[in-house]
């Protein structure tokens, strides 16, 4: 049963002496509302421990508590000097930038995997996860309350944001009777609602509204398959000096279209690449295969892959090479 394996994760975090916590690269606020809670948890506990996450956390986030210890320089990382390895948001192996590390490790190295990704690569020892779950951060709120672990202010702070911001804001599907409750919770133990809106929903930039305009202005149906479609450009980013923060939010926001099933938004990376962002609103629709498809994974409403492949202009139009 989970409430077993949550007691059993926490015995193993009480006898461990140095623990590696990892989330995936590129962080959204899940990944690093898990970390933070996380963090928390073992501070509380006086537990040694190093947050590593590949890509530094965007700014909009610096408000969550303990994101300012989470490091990027793998070359601080000395892995075989942990004994307990907690994994977070990662149900893809090759997300954790570790993907060498892990599967090599040595007999008394633990790992431990806490999420909610219907895709399953089988690397921890004890697996933590389930799909009916909006998001990792929900995972770990049940995680604190089964091991009757204190929730701080700091960790519902970081348990609300990262609920919200996997289910757009308690709007998508993904968000259950106890989701709601589970948020209604937090805002009693302390989390400051406003604060989390202010830096995860209502904080773009005049440069950030100019390039979602642009992705509206782009958007296509492909009437056959009733998916909606847009891109965005490297130079697109250029032209309205939008961040890549700037792009939080977009396919979520234009899957409110009433009549396509779907949604695909892709965008040109600087290490040519594309990344595929698909949504979907209709019951009826998984997207989540045609991203494992494409190598990529993800929900049957929300799903991403990446392509080694780049925009090519033709007219008005943009195909990908």
């Amino acid at each position: 049963m989970l409430e077993d394996k949550h007691k059993k994760a926490f015995n193993k975090i009480k006898t461990a002496n140095n623990i590696l916590l990892v989330t995936h690269y590129r962080p959204d606020g899940d990944a690093l509302a898990s970390l933070c809670v996380m963090s928390d948890v073992l501070d509380s506990l006086g537990k040694k421990f190093t947050a590593f996450c590949q890509d530094p956390a965007p700014s909009q986030f610096n408000f969550l508590p303990n994101v300012e210890k989470i490091i990027s320089d793998r070359s601080k990382l000395n892995f075989s000097s942990f004994d307990l390895i907690i994994t977070l948001d990662c149900g893809d192996l090759s997300r954790t930038a570790l993907v060498d590390e892990i599967p090599a490790r040595k007999s008394d190295q633990t790992v431990i995997e806490f999420d909610h990704h219907p895709k399953v690569d089988d690397y921890a020892d004890l697996k933590i996860k389930t799909v009916k779950t909006s998001s990792t951060s929900e995972l770990l709120y049940d995680f604190c309350k089964i091991n009757k672990i204190k929730i701080s202010k700091n960790i519902a702070t970081c348990v609300l944001t990262g609920v919200l911001t996997d289910t757009g804001n308690l709007m998508y599907d993904n968000t259950s009777d106890k989701t709601i409750k589970i948020a209604s919770d937090m805002l009693l133990y302390g989390a400051h609602l406003p604060t989390i809106l202010d830096n995860t929903w209502r904080n773009k930039s005049v440069g950030g509204m100019k390039l979602w305009g642009i992705a509206m202005r782009r958007l296509s149906v492909n009437k056959k398959y009733n998916i909606a479609s847009t891109v965005l450009t490297r130079k697109d980013f250029v032209d309205t000096k939008a961040s890549d923060e700037d792009m939080e939010g977009v396919p979520g926001f234009l899957s409110n279209l009433s009549d396509v099933d779907s949604l695909l938004v892709l965008r040109e990376l600087d290490n040519s690449q594309l990344k595929g962002s698909l949504r979907s609103m209709n019951d009826n629709v998984d997207i989540s295969k045609l991203a494992r498809k494409l190598g990529g994974g993800g929900h049957a409403k929300a799903s991403a892959f990446m392509l080694d492949a780049k925009l090519v202009k033709t007219g008005d139009e943009y195909r990908v090479e």
